[in-house]
């Protein structure tokens, strides 16, 4: 082994509590992929050309930014335990490959889980930094103008959906998302259907050469208004300023509907507000997010 495989393999060490958090997303099985990273890591420095400098990554997926041994650029190899996450990931990106606004694909090994995505400078992201509807506007815009993929090719937003409420109920035991799933069964049957990313915050999108610039989308076929609810509800604590909000983003996103908008932060208030629930905040921010859910 040459002394950068070798460095790559130390790195993909996983520590104990990253392990736990992949094994409560995963199940047990992401022990198992945790004691392979270090093989697998390694092979693909290998195939790709790669020399690993630093490892990072939350509760889906490992990510280590590397340097391409042909040009020294900067890259970064993404891996989780889910072939299929990688696989969605990779569908979407590829979709979005003229948008200057998605995270670029380089490669791809779907059966390993792996991606290999370009680098962003200055990389900071959006909720470190601070936002305005104006610089996101483009992005969100921009997204939404592709073709999407066949029905078969993704989950719905339903399906999305579905597993982000039963998530919830497994990690905030005792909150209800009864009423946040009748109303996405009422949003989500009818409305347009275009590629959403489903999870786009400010903490999944960095600023760019060209501005805004979206990363780890948790892509599927619905509504594309939805990816408009993080925004929506970012920093908003009563119903003026949600309506404030929703007013200006959706005259800067062509196609958006500002009724629906509202109806989707309502249907998502759940999601939010569980896990500040569970850690007992009681801010104005939460208490309006509980409202908004009727929790």
């Amino acid at each position: 082994m040459t002394a950068d495989l070798a460095a790559a393999a130390a790195l993909a060490a996983v520590p104990e509590e990253v392990r736990a958090r992949l094994v409560t997303r995963f199940g047990p099985g992401a022990r198992e992929w945790c004691e392979e990273l270090p093989r697998l890591v390694g092979g693909l420095a290998g195939r790709w050309g790669l020399a690993v400098r630093t490892a990072g990554g939350g509760g889906t997926s490992r990510v280590f930014r590397c340097e391409r041994l042909a040009d020294g650029a900067a890259v970064w190899l993404k891996l989780t335990p889910d072939a299929e996450v990688a696989r969605q990931e990779a569908v979407a990106l590829a979709a979005w490959r003229e948008v200057p606004s998605v995270v670029g694909l380089l490669a791809e090994d779907v059966g390993a889980g792996a991606l290999l995505l370009a680098d962003v400078r200055p990389g900071t992201t959006l909720r470190e930094r601070g936002w305005r509807p104006a610089e996101v506007a483009g992005m969100l815009a921009a997204m939404r103008s592709v073709p999407a993929p066949p029905p078969t090719a993704l989950p719905s937003l339903a399906e999305r959906l579905d597993f982000l409420f039963d998530l919830t109920e497994r990690r905030a035991p005792g909150v209800s998302t009864a009423d946040a799933r009748a109303l996405t069964r009422e949003l989500t049957g009818g409305g347009p259907v275009g590629l959403v990313h489903g999870d786009l915050h400010p903490s999944n999108v960095l600023l760019g050469p060209a501005g805004a610039l979206a990363i780890d989308p948790r892509a599927c076929l619905g509504d594309p208004d939805f990816d408009l609810v993080d925004w929506a509800l970012d920093g908003v604590a009563d119903p003026a300023a949600l309506s404030a909000r929703i007013a200006a983003l959706t005259a800067l996103v062509a196609g958006s509907d500002a009724d629906r908008v509202l109806a989707w932060c309502r249907a998502s208030a759940v999601l939010v507000a569980a896990p500040r629930v569970a850690a007992g905040r009681e801010d104005a921010g939460t208490v309006f997010l509980r409202e908004l859910a009727g929790l």
